[in-house]
């Protein structure tokens, strides 16, 4: 049942390749911190009716924890067919692939079984090995499905990655997008680097998740030296936590920004969004408490608009960081323009339904 890149359907694999906005799936819990799976299946709906071009679940956002309660398979399934019950058109579905070798070769088997077409690898679990061994690994999990790799920052279970892990990374074959989000731009560098010097450009997309700079990474071109000479790349689109909330002005935005970046010169106005975009990830993500309270500031604009019924996490410990919600509410009166609360509203009721 493996699945190599070249059996993609041409539909899918010309969607990551042009760019598309991917959010990752949050999870639904009720106040028991049971799986509330009304409200899982009115998340999904929701980015489906934003326009979104395809959904990864299993990730940071839907809580890795959900491996130690057995929700790992039941989510990803729920995803899938929820997605499929309610979409008219084709979807990216990518898998949150995480743990040591056993574990990340039996999830992406588990994601082709379900239908998945990439699974997104989170090497957290290889801290403190060697190169050669994270590279092993990722071959691995690469026989099973096509990859999208994973450059997490370090506060939140990542590792520094060098340029020349990335190209040895972006040269396996099965390898087809790297989403990047180290919150750094030396590290965003590097990964341009190491995919230039594989000559991998025109296999491996970049997709940002990079939430610091979300909007300066989709207009900016990146140029690397190969051979003396100069070649340059783009990220095409986004998968991304922060994309979680205000989901249909972040697929309109992506939209404005690649229609921006064709038509040339770049606006001021354009350029002074991604302070914008920054400002209000600060305060979802919890900046100020080295990302605390990344996953409940997301379920707390969602709680808002009344998707979620609360903000709970798997773990009881999870949640709002001192301030946070103040800062919250200041993003959301000063970016309110933003937000897509209107269209939440209007449809809401549809999607509990």
């Amino acid at each position: 049942m493996a699945l190599h890149h070249s059996q993609l359907p041409p539909a899918i694999l010309s969607m990551i390749r042009r760019g598309v906005a991917i959010p990752a799936h949050p999870l639904a819990l009720d106040a028991e911190r049971r799986f509330d799976r009304q409200r899982q299946r009115a998340l999904t709906r929701y980015y489906v009716d934003s326009g979104v071009g395809g959904l990864a679940v299993g990730v940071h956002t839907t809580q890795f924890a959900i491996r130690e309660i057995g929700l790992y398979e039941p989510i990803l399934a729920a995803a899938m067919e929820d997605s499929k019950a309610w979409a008219d058109r084709p979807l990216v579905m990518v898998a949150g692939i995480c743990g040591k070798t056993e574990q990340a070769v039996t999830e992406a088997q588990t994601a082709v079984r379900l239908g998945y077409h990439a699974g997104l690898l989170s090497l957290s679990a290889l801290k403190g090995a060697s190169t050669d061994e994270i590279i092993a690994h990722c071959r691995c999990v690469a026989e099973e499905i096509p990859l999208v790799g994973f450059y997490l920052q370090p506060a939140v279970g990542g590792m520094s990655l060098d340029a020349a892990f990335w190209e040895q990374f972006a040269a396996i074959e099965n390898v087809i997008a790297i989403k990047v989000a180290p919150f750094n731009r030396y590290r965003t560098l590097d990964v341009v680097r190491g995919v230039v010097a594989a000559r991998a450009e025109e296999r491996v997309t970049l997709y940002t998740g990079n939430d610091d700079h979300i909007v300066l990474d989709l207009v900016t071109p990146f140029t690397a030296i190969r051979d003396g000479m100069p070649v340059t790349v783009r990220f095409k689109g986004g998968l991304l936590g922060h994309w979680s909330v205000w989901t249909r002005n972040a697929v309109r935005m992506l939209d404005q920004l690649q229609k921006a970046v064709e038509a040339g010169p770049l606006s001021p106005e354009i350029l002074a969004l991604d302070a914008r975009v920054t400002d209000c990830n600060s305060a979802f993500f919890d900046v100020a408490h080295d990302f605390h309270g990344c996953i409940a500031g997301c379920h707390e604009i969602l709680r808002r608009q009344g998707l979620l019924e609360g903000i709970w996490c798997i773990d009881p410990h999870e949640g709002l960081s001192p301030g946070q919600l103040e800062e919250i509410d200041r993003v959301s009166r000063d970016h309110a323009d933003l937000s897509d609360d209107s269209f939440v509203a209007e449809n809401l009721h549809r999607w509990l339904a």
